[in-house]
């Protein structure tokens, strides 16, 4: 299982150690817990198979410990490998990875929002929505960019964390390996 929290570590905001999140998903006897990177993504087992109740479970777990509840975005190996199969970008010549952003998000939005999201204008970011997620690329870096995820949630009605392509490839190697194991 691979979880995603949004808005850790950014900062001086939502400051948790990844030792401490990890020792945590132990105490909720999710199992082999490993994470990636300071953001919070966490590669783990667990027998639970209602991803609401999981994720609800961890939400209020972080939130008594550490203060704050941010929202836990859950995904099993085969929702990521989906992920990658259906990268619209994939077949595009000269795509950095570092500026292709999957936004994670927490439900499946309407297909009118995300026809709502696909009329923003985002030039010179392109945009494309698949399920529960959606692709950005950035040419110029997401960090030049005047695209609002604060609009975007709006529009789609449900919370999301962004992940960079780097990231999604590493976190389905983690979850695989650990499957393996």
């Amino acid at each position: 299982m691979i979880a995603m929290l949004r808005g850790v570590n950014l900062g001086a905001h939502n400051r948790m150690k990844m030792d401490a999140l990890r020792d945590l998903y132990g105490a909720l006897e999710l199992r082999d817990a490993q994470t990636y990177i300071q953001s919070g993504n966490i590669v783990f087992r667990t027998r639970q198979r209602n991803l609401v109740v999981l994720a609800k479970n961890i939400k209020g777990a972080i939130e008594k410990k550490f203060g704050f509840a941010p929202e836990v975005i859950l995904r099993t190996s085969a929702d990521m490998r989906d992920v990658i199969a259906r990268n619209p970008f994939a077949g595009m010549k000269d795509i950095h990875p570092g500026k292709l952003l999957v936004d994670f998000l927490a439900s499946d939005p309407s297909s009118e929002a995300r026809q709502a999201v696909l009329a923003i204008r985002t030039d010179p970011e392109i945009l494309h929505a698949e399920g529960r997620q959606l692709y950005i690329y950035f040419p110029n870096g997401a960090g030049r960019s005047k695209l609002s995820w604060v609009a975007l949630e709006k529009i789609l009605k449900t919370p999301g964390t962004a992940r960079n392509w780097n990231s999604v490839i590493k976190l389905l190697e983690l979850a695989e390996r650990l499957e393996a194991s």
